[in-house]
């Protein structure tokens, strides 16, 4: 296949899709572009902070991004080519975008409130009690699945012969093994790199909203903060034990969780944004680069029959669709839009930009990846890395894989050295794993502040406060991830996180229900992803957790299975007999 074509193709679609899709969701939500939003009218310096575009959304962007659209097409890759860019192409469109935008938009015409806040409104008591709990849930498996992605990428390293490197170099700091095997330790220079960049962040929020900065230089100054971090953590790389940084990033994201988002969560967003763009431009100037090259696709078209005998993956339906994850659709983007997005937008017209726009990047992103993927590594050694043979001792590495394709693609396209390519390439998984950590455990927070508010008449003071509730986040997710490694977590938790999607798409549809708007934009994928999820939640448990006695996760999934039968159940009654809108929703 073409890279040329692929790359045209994809820019194609999602340029139709911004022109056109975007403003015909608008019309049916009922768009205000100047209307004044929460930001404005509840402007209290800590939350509720009215932005310019730019800054709010680097900072969306780098929450919903994350590592999820790399890790989750890097895995589904195995399916084959064909299978995971078209769903990423449509998904992306027609439910991930539409998705995000309509939960920002809702969250703008609700004062900034959370979903499971607008779903009081939309669903009632129980439905907001029930919305609430499966949020909680939902950010336990995200908290816990990007703790040990985190941890994995910051002790990460290969042989040295994989980044095209001799015994003689002086570029990486070198690891010898028992049996005298070199390898390259490239996860000091990403942790490095992350302390220099969250130490900085606080300088950078001054300036922007406190001196006011202007948005255009500070990208220029935050990207001279990255490119010094990276410099610095080649000279200096932080070597730390797995279980240590365990420890020190449970501890920093409870910190953080406290902390006003213009001073640490906006401006580390904002800095760190900058290397995900940067990544995103050099992956595609070297897919153009090498495809101009006649570089080929390593990966086959259609895999499907080897991927489904895989124990990590299965069948193509379901397991595809939740697999792939936030590079398609993302029921956390809707946490995110209500949690922090929504109240930093100083007009409604941005919701589109933010919400509609921000996912299709994702989405190109995500294209970017298994294109990177399918000619920058091999791909019998794209196996070997993330789904290595059981006799092989080997633990599965995602993150590596994608840095080493980054890495061969940039060396085919442009010649620049491996090492330097696949440096880069952990540092854009690292960089927003922890932001995607630090905005998860500030939203739980939000979420358990409310569930004592629902539970108890009067909650104790202490029930409501910083220190027991971002706490307890922090503790949960520490202990499950402690117990549990990433590929165990990851189908759990990409089966409920489009869970959340689709009940959040069907909160939208009775909220539109309501108003005597068109719904099916909106209900139409949200009955398909909450088919498809509780399926896959339902073979996961009867295929995985069952036979392994993982009881955290067998409960975990029972509870999830039974929450959404009961929303969507509540949602059906509710669309049915088409209420009225209540004044103050």
């Amino acid at each position: 296949m073409n890279l040329w074509l692929v790359i045209l193709l994809t820019a194609l679609l999602f340029h139709l899709a911004h022109r056109l899709y975007s403003r015909g969701l608008a019309r049916v939500l009922g768009e205000e572009p100047e209307r004044p939003t929460p930001a404005v009218t509840r402007n209290d310096g800590y939350d509720y902070v009215p932005s310019k575009t730019l800054v709010v959304f680097a900072h969306h962007f780098a929450s919903i991004a994350g590592a999820g659209p790399i890790i989750g097409p890097t895995l589904a890759l195995l399916y084959g080519f064909v299978p995971v860019y078209l769903w990423i192409i449509i998904g992306g469109i027609f439910i991930g975008a539409a998705h995000d935008f309509s939960a920002v938009f809702i969250s703008l015409r609700n004062q900034g409130r959370s979903i499971a806040e607008i779903a009081r409104g939309q669903l009632g008591n129980t439905g907001y009690f029930l919305f609430v709990l499966f949020a909680i849930m939902v950010l336990t498996l995200v908290n816990a699945a990007f703790l040990n992605l985190s941890v994995t990428a910051l002790t990460s390293q290969a042989p040295l012969a994989a980044f095209g490197l001799g015994p003689g170099q002086h570029l990486l700091r070198v690891i010898q093994d028992s049996g005298g095997q070199i390898y390259g330790f490239i996860g000091g220079i990403a942790s490095t790199s992350v302390i220099f960049i969250t130490l900085l962040a606080p300088l950078v929020g001054w300036l922007l909203y406190r001196r006011g900065l202007n948005p255009v230089a500070g990208s220029f100054l935050a990207l001279a903060i990255c490119l010094a971090a990276v410099a610095f953590g080649l000279a200096y790389p932080v070597s730390v034990p797995p279980a240590w940084w365990r420890v020190i990033l449970t501890i920093y994201v409870f910190a953080a969780a406290g902390i006003p988002v213009w001073l640490l969560l906006q401006p580390r967003d904002f800095t760190n944004v900058q290397i995900l763009y940067l990544g995103i431009g050099l992956m595609l100037m070297g897919i153009l680069a090498a495809g101009f090259q006649g570089a080929p696709m390593a990966v086959p078209a259609f895999n499907v029959q080897a991927a489904q005998a895989k124990p990590a993956l299965g069948q193509l339906w379901p397991f595809l669709f939740i697999t792939v994850a936030c590079g398609a659709i993302s029921g956390f983007h809707a946490l995110v839009a209500g949690g922090t997005t929504a109240k930093q937008l100083s007009r409604e017209g941005a919701a589109r930009t933010v919400g509609f726009d921000a996912m299709l990047l994702e989405s190109i992103m995500a294209v970017a990846v298994i294109i990177t993927l399918s000619c920058g590594l091999d791909f019998s050694h794209y196996q070997a890395v993330v789904f290595p043979a059981p006799e092989s001792g080997l633990q599965s590495n995602p993150i590596l894989a994608f840095a080493l394709a980054l890495g061969g693609l940039l060396n085919r396209g442009f010649g620049m050295p491996t090492a330097v390519g696949t440096i880069f390439g952990i540092l854009m998984l690292e960089g927003f794993i922890i932001t995607t950590l630090d905005t998860s455990i500030r939203l739980q927070r939000y979420l358990f502040e409310e569930v004592w508010g629902i539970i108890f008449q009067k909650p104790a003071g202490w029930l409501k406060s910083y220190y027991f509730n971002a706490g307890l986040a922090a503790l949960v997710m520490f202990l499950l991830a402690r117990g549990n490694a990433y590929t165990i977590i990851w189908p759990v938790f990409g089966a409920a996180n489009q869970l959340l999607a689709a009940l959040t798409l069907i909160t939208v549809s009775v909220w539109l229900t309501r108003r005597g708007r068109g719904r099916a934009l909106f209900l139409v994928p949200a009955i398909f992803m909450l088919v498809t999820t509780i399926a896959a939640l339902w073979l996961t448990l009867v295929r995985k957790f069952l036979p392994g006695r993982n009881y955290p996760l067998i409960a975990a999934a029972l509870f999830l299975m039974l929450l959404a039968v009961c929303v969507a159940g509540l949602a059906a009654g509710r669309l049915i007999r088409k209420e009225p809108a209540d004044s103050r929703t």
